[in-house]
């Protein structure tokens, strides 16, 4: 999989964000172990907490389409003069599926920063937790 390809699916899916209140348009793309994109953008809604982030719209599209396994993820907004990660509850469910996931932090213009979800979420609390029990 070519990064660019990953990183040109995030910055499509973003222009396809709802966001009518905040105008905060943001864009995911999610790579599964078997090489298949899958796409998600944030929408809102008038009642803010039921609002879904783009990261969490693309893993329940994936997960509505049968995948479970994930290597990487390039996430995207408008801003354009820093790298912007996932909130700190996409982080969470984003390590539902595992801890190793490759993450690239987009800016408009395509250019990205890799980082990892381990570094993201250090100490993070993963479903190994609930089978220590």
């Amino acid at each position: 999989m070519a990064v660019a390809e990953l990183v040109a699916k995030c910055l499509q899916a973003r222009d396809m964000a709802y966001c009518p209140y905040s105008g905060f348009a943001v864009g995911a793309a999610i790579l599964t172990t078997g090489g298949a994109i899958i796409t998600g953008c944030n929408v809102e809604n008038a009642s803010y907490g039921l609002t879904v982030c783009a990261e969490r719209t693309a893993i329940q599209r994936a997960v509505a389409e049968g995948y479970r396994r994930f290597t990487a993820i390039a996430v995207t907004c408008d801003i354009r003069d820093s790298f912007v990660g996932p909130c700190g509850a996409c982080r969470q469910v984003l390590m539902e599926f595992g801890t190793e996931w490759d993450v690239y932090l987009t800016k408009p213009d395509g250019t990205y920063r890799k980082t990892s979800l381990r570094d993201l979420l250090p100490l993070a609390f993963t479903p190994a937790h609930l089978q220590k029990n």
